[in-house]
């Protein structure tokens, strides 16, 4: 395979441990049985979605949910039911960002919502050392400040755009299959991450 010049890579399960479990527990433990199906790793239902593209805000997403459940919960446990999910930085990962500055143009491409990245980019300089997560790339792109999503086409089409990239010249880097399904669609080279990898054992 021809070495690509730039690499795109996803931030939880990729740079970030995240177990959406914890979450979908936290959910049904307020009386959201129907959470696995609204919310997953693969899937997210159009409130989720709208969430996760700042098409809504914090509060109107509390105040959907809170909706939903016939006024049985409150903001403060969707919340924490949400944010479950955030465990830890992976430093050793963070670590390596650095170098590949120097042999690839890198960028961060991560589907998230305002709630969560308050809390990691609060989070990062106690855990890493590193001022801020924007820093280790040459440009981070997060779907609620962009208002586009994975894996729709044109969340790819963007970046390509806005970094000025072409797709055949770009590794992309993502712990869902989807993501990686819809990358290589428009021509990127892709690693699909498993469970039990991290990047510095990649050989980038």
């Amino acid at each position: 395979m021809i070495k690509p010049k730039n690499i795109i890579f996803d931030f939880g399960g990729v740079l970030y441990d995240i177990d959406i479990p914890k979450t979908i527990e936290g959910f049904m433990e307020l009386g959201f049985h129907d959470i696995p199906e609204r919310y997953n790793q693969y899937h997210a239902d159009p409130l989720f979605q709208q969430l996760e593209m700042g098409n809504i805000t914090e509060q109107q997403f509390y105040d959907a949910l809170i909706a939903i459940s016939g006024n049985t919960v409150t903001a403060q446990q969707i919340r924490d039911a949400w944010n479950a999910m955030l465990l830890t930085y992976r430093t050793a990962s963070l670590q390596l960002l650095p170098a590949l500055q120097k042999q690839y143009r890198i960028y961060l491409l991560s589907n998230t919502n305002q709630i969560h990245y308050d809390v990691f980019s609060a989070n990062i300089t106690k855990e890493t050392g590193y001022q801020n997560l924007e820093m280790l790339f040459h440009k981070a792109y997060f779907s609620h400040e962009i208002h586009l999503r994975k894996p729709n086409a044109d969340v790819f089409e963007f970046v390509l755009q806005d970094a000025g990239l072409k797709s055949e010249e770009t590794l992309f880097i993502d712990d869902s299959y989807n993501n990686i399904d819809a990358a290589k669609a428009l021509g990127f080279k892709t690693h699909l991450m498993l469970p039990a990898e991290r990047i510095e054992l990649l050989g980038l």
